[in-house]
Order: C-alpha cells, then sequence, then structure tokens
C-alpha cells in the first residue's frame, strides 16, 4: 500500500541533454517545426512536443521551457547533437541562435504523492515556475509523472537540498513512469519509423489539432480523421523473466507485437488493435504479458 504522507522522492536524470534557444524568431521557429503550439510557453507554462519527418515519423521529443529571454528544450542526452543538427537545418535566416548545452544545466525530477506541492505548483500539467535560475515545472504529459526542474549545474545540489524529498534513483522513476504507461522517446518508439498517434502522444498533451501547419502534420492529421491507426503502445504487466526489448509478443498463432522497454514487472510493448480486448494471452518464451488500461488512456480506445 502506497503511503501518501511520505514525501515525494527526487532524482537527477543524467540521461537527459538540454538545448538552448534564443532570438526574437525562436517562436516562430519553433512554431512552423514541432507537433504542439509553442506559442504557449512562457515562464509559467511548461509544453510537451515533437519534431517529426516530413512524412510524419517520429524524430525526436521533449519539453519546452522559458528561462529568461531563453528557452531550453529538455531532451534526450544521448541524441542531443541530432536534435541540434536537425533543427539547425532549418534555421535559415531566422534570427535564433541554437547550442547544446547539456553540461551547463542539470535535470532533476520530482515524483510520487505531493511531488507538484514540493516544488510550490499548482497540481496540474505544465504549471511552472521559475526556481533558483532555471526552472521547475509539472511534467505536461501527465501530472501524476511529477515535477521536472531545469537547473544550473553549478548551482543545483544548493537548490535541491531545500526541496523536501527523498533521494531516489533514475531506475526509480523509470518504473514509475512505466507503472503510468507512458514511453520513452526513443527507447519506446522508432526513429523515422513510429506515428506520434501510435505512441499515444495525443493524449499526453504533444499535439495542437488547430495550430495549422508543422512538419508532419499531414500522416497525423490523417491518421487520426480517417482512423488508419492499427497499433499502438500500450503498457503491459509482465509475469515471468523480465523480456528484453524487441521481444516478440504472441496471441495463440499469431505474432501481435513486441516489447519495446521494460523494468521490474512492467513494460510498455506496441501492439495490434485487434489483438487487444480479446480473451487469449499474451505470450513469450516462458512468459506472458497482460495489457495494463491506464486511467489517461484505456488501452482499447482507437
Amino acid at each position: 500500500m502506497t503511503n501518501d504522507t511520505a514525501p515525494p522522492s527526487l532524482t537527477r536524470l543524467p540521461q537527459r541533454g538540454v538545448l538552448r534557444l534564443s532570438g526574437e524568431d525562436r517562436e516562430a521557429f519553433l512554431q512552423g517545426l514541432v507537433s504542439n503550439d509553442v506559442r504557449r510557453v512562457a515562464e509559467d507554462q511548461a509544453v510537451f512536443g515533437a519534431l517529426l519527418t516530413p512524412q510524419g515519423k517520429y524524430l525526436h521529443d521533449f519539453f519546452i521551457v522559458q528561462v529568461g529571454d531563453d528557452w531550453l528544450l529538455d531532451c534526450e542526452g544521448p541524441r542531443a547533437d541530432d536534435l541540434f543538427r536537425r533543427l539547425r537545418i532549418y534555421k535559415l535566416r531566422s534570427r535564433v541562435d541554437l547550442a547544446v548545452a547539456s553540461q551547463d544545466w542539470a535535470v532533476v525530477t520530482v515524483f510520487g504523492p505531493g511531488a507538484a506541492a514540493a516544488l510550490s505548483l499548482p497540481d496540474h500539467a505544465g504549471a511552472a515556475r521559475p526556481m533558483a535560475g532555471g526552472t521547475a515545472f509539472v511534467d505536461p504529459r501527465l501530472g501524476a509523472l511529477g515535477g521536472r526542474l531545469i537547473l544550473p549545474a553549478a548551482e543545483a545540489d544548493a537548490a535541491l537540498a531545500d526541496i523536501a524529498a527523498d533521494p531516489a534513483d533514475p531506475d526509480d522513476y523509470d518504473g514509475h513512469r512505466l507503472r503510468l504507461g507512458v514511453p520513452d522517446g526513443s527507447r519506446d518508439l522508432q526513429v523515422e519509423k513510429s506515428t506520434l498517434l501510435e505512441a499515444n502522444f495525443d493524449a499526453l498533451e504533444a499535439i495542437s489539432w488547430d495550430k495549422g501547419c508543422y512538419m508532419g502534420q499531414e500522416l497525423t492529421a490523417r491518421t487520426r480523421y480517417r482512423g488508419l491507426l492499427k497499433r499502438r503502445l500500450v503498457p503491459v504487466a509482465i509475469d515471468g523473466p523480465l523480456p528484453e526489448p524487441g521481444t516478440p509478443l504472441r496471441q495463440g498463432d499469431r505474432e501481435v507485437g513486441e516489447i519495446r522497454s521494460a523494468r521490474g514487472d512492467r513494460a510498455i510493448a506496441l501492439l495490434r488493435l485487434d489483438a487487444l480486448g480479446r480473451e487469449a494471452a499474451l505470450s513469450f518464451g516462458a512468459g506472458t504479458a497482460r495489457p495494463v488500461e491506464p486511467a489517461w488512456q484505456p488501452v482499447d480506445a482507437a
């Protein structure tokens, strides 16, 4: 049983990277590229979005926050250089300055009951406030994921010491994410192959349907309005040995999906929609997997 009176947990996320975007054209520059409406970005509002190929396939996802006169993109650390390179292609004559600044910033998460309160934030997704030369914000994908901080690396330890939270390990946060069934970037999505709706990014507040054109918008909209979705990422409970990413899942004598990220007794799986809601168990090797319906996205929703 969860002890709701216990303090939340806090851990650094060393696998995250940061890009810095500044200049008077920063909003117009990103607005035509990413899936969400970046006009909403402000000191009190964080936004989650994605960069797609022109054909509408996944490249990167990231958080966008405002710190002073700059925007910071909280992205996958090992892929920060690739994101920088892809964005720089579209800079052209835009009056923006773009740089990889991962070494200058520490990315931290506070998760569990009371996470938003521990950061003096309202308990709703995307709420943000300046903090210690950086920013603190509630995860804009899903408030239950907790809060995030992007702090100047040199001052991070002092700022974190003032937060009423218990120290944790990044693996603890990963387990929290998996229990909620939220995908984690290229661990769960295939670069240049996955679509945003396969990854439930519509339910995770990553897509603006009324912002106008952005790169890859046509396929994203067509998939939604024509009902073209055939498979989705789904959280599953594992019974048996933990399967490796890429492990096929079978239903009876047919292959219906595969495991993506996994930890403990939970995983994210890419599954055919016609395999959901059937009585036959999903099997792999010596184990089975059972789809788990997350409160934010029923697993049988098309």
